[in-house]
């Protein structure tokens, strides 16, 4: 558990060639820090790039987490039995009982507001009947979403690398492609199976293990476009300054579904000018984005009637996205921009996988993009940069289904305990 007597933090870059003797999940990682192969707990990070944020892994006894742009961290061991013959279930019964523990790992100050986890279920009703290798749970700020993307590419990463059973029951029946170089994970995410493919090689000691030059694939689950043209009234004591301006209190969205329900609503109809030039103070955009998702979340019907599971009908996210996005051929590669505010109005710095599937979904219901057109998107930080790192691209799949193309990268380690009541469940500022 984390409230053992004694107090251990520690955060570590990974060094090069740790081959120490140490539990086989410990061996997913390309290297590491001896120092901390006793510790209770591991944090190891990945990101996609040293341009971009981290994407955090933690391991050990409590916790592992890997991901790709925003922080995610991935607990793999110590983690209590959910207790629920679903996914969903299993999902509900972290909520309402042991939801002391995503706080302690989320919020400082082991994490932060921005931080993401991914708690992996070995059991689900899609393992038992075959239809599944693994199960996860994602959770953030706020609680347990539906659907993550950056963690999907960077689990598909980790799961691969992993040789311990006790972490990944199923590892051995994930066959190596030698013709493709690639292994096919089935990860069950609250919002159905999601078909991972994760490049890989062979090594000289016989293991597979994943190839960080390539990138990771997912196929999403059905996604659609909910709604489209939605016109939300803004009352007037919610009226941003920005919209103020433009003398309308009427905002035009539409809602997508890509494993978690999106708004997608372009700059210029908050009232902002280019994103992408930096002239748009991010919390300027917090302000505007937080009343649209009340303002949507609120209208119920249009989450309903999708043949979903009723814990899926939420609004989880809006993403703000570029004026030409809607009124133009979206296919290519020179990159559309989207900043997306999920959760608790948390950021993210990846351009949202589950977003992507949505906003793909969209632009093929608009007739915005053709059946073999590929789409880069940028998220904030990636636009800023410059070229590919840190996007991820996005395609048709066929079947109502979208393909995201990502990398994630292993960047460091850490261990947490807890030995005070005050930082027991974490805070944010």
């Amino acid at each position: 558990m984390f409230n053992t007597p004694t107090h251990v933090i520690v955060v570590s870059h990974i060094l090069l060639d740790w081959r120490l003797s140490s539990p086989d999940w410990l061996h997913a990682l390309p290297s590491g820090p001896p120092s901390l192969q006793n510790a209770p707990a591991y944090d190891y990070e990945i990101a996609d790039d040293v341009s971009m944020p981290s994407v955090l892994l933690s391991a050990k006894q409590r916790c592992f987490s890997p991901s790709e742009h925003p922080p995610t961290r991935i607990i793999v061991q110590g983690y209590p039995f959910l207790e629920g013959d679903t996914l969903l279930e299993k999902r509900t019964y972290a909520k309402e009982k042991v939801d002391g523990l995503r706080q302690r790992l989320m919020r400082e100050p082991r994490g932060h507001k921005e931080m993401y986890g991914a708690i992996l279920v070995p059991e689900t009703e899609k393992t038992r009947c075959g239809e599944a290798d693994i199960g996860v749970l994602f959770c953030h700020n706020e609680g347990y979403s539906t659907m993550c993307g950056h963690a999907t590419i960077a689990l598909g990463r980790f799961l691969i690398d992993t040789q311990d059973e006790a972490v990944f029951p199923r590892r051995k029946q994930v066959a190596f492609d030698a013709a493709k170089r690639e292994c096919k994970l089935r990860l069950h995410a609250p919002c159905g199976v999601v078909d991972v493919a994760v490049p890989s090689q062979v090594e000289d000691d016989g293991r597979v293990r994943s190839d960080p030059k390539r990138e990771v694939q997912f196929v999403s689950v059905r996604s659609f476009a909910a709604a489209t043209d939605v016109v939300i009234e803004v009352p007037e004591e919610q009226v941003w300054p920005a919209l103020c301006g433009t003398g309308r209190r009427a905002v035009k969205v539409d809602v997508a579904y890509g494993g978690a329900f999106y708004a997608i609503v372009q700059e210029q109809e908050l009232g902002f000018g280019r994103v992408r030039d930096g002239g748009v103070d991010l919390r300027r955009l917090d302000e505007a984005t937080a009343v649209v998702k009340q303002l949507v979340g609120a209208r119920v019907e249009l989450f309903r009637g999708h043949g979903l599971e009723r814990d899926l009908e939420y609004l989880y996210g809006v993403i703000v996205v570029e004026e030409g996005e809607g009124r133009a051929g979206l296919g290519g590669l020179e990159g559309r921009l989207g900043v997306c505010f999920f959760a608790d109005q948390q950021v993210d710095r990846s351009p949202t996988g589950s977003g992507v599937s949505a906003r793909v979904a969209l632009a093929r219901a608009k007739g915005l993009l053709g059946a073999g057109e590929r789409v880069r998107f940028d998220s904030v930080l990636s636009a800023r940069r410059g070229g590919e790192a840190g996007a991820f691209v996005g395609s048709d799949a066929g079947a109502g289904r979208v393909r995201v193309e990502g990398r994630a990268f292993y960047t460091g380690a850490s261990a947490f305990a807890v030995e005070d009541a005050f930082s027991r469940q974490g805070f944010l500022l």
